[in-house]
């Protein structure tokens, strides 16, 4: 596995998301609320937007423009109206920084 820096572990408070850009690779950072971090592609495969921008509940992250919503886990849609899944990348948190792999686990 080959970590890259992504961004501050700050920078991404529970229950919200930031996009990054590492490796040349557009990237959605989620903390879900019980301050666990993911790593997902960042565009909706629906709609081509940010899921950054979107709202994260419980381990899913929910399309700010046409609602669907992907697991952050497994990065499969679990609504309409996108049918294909988002890319999901290893990352960890250490010493305040999180970390991404750029080589997708699904």
């Amino acid at each position: 596995m080959s970590l890259h820096e992504a961004c501050p572990a700050s920078a991404v408070p529970a229950g919200s998301a930031l996009r990054v850009v590492v490796d040349e690779r557009e990237i959605c950072i989620a903390r879900t609320d019980d301050g666990t971090v993911h790593a997902i592609d960042d565009l909706c495969t629906h709609g081509e937007v940010s899921l950054a921008d979107g709202e994260v509940e419980n381990c899913s992250i929910e399309c700010w423009l046409h609602g669907s919503a992907f697991s952050l886990t497994t990065g499969e849609p679990l609504s309409p109206p996108a049918f294909e899944p988002v890319a999901v990348y290893p990352c960890e948190e250490r010493d305040g920084v999180v970390y991404v792999d750029t080589t997708p686990v699904s």
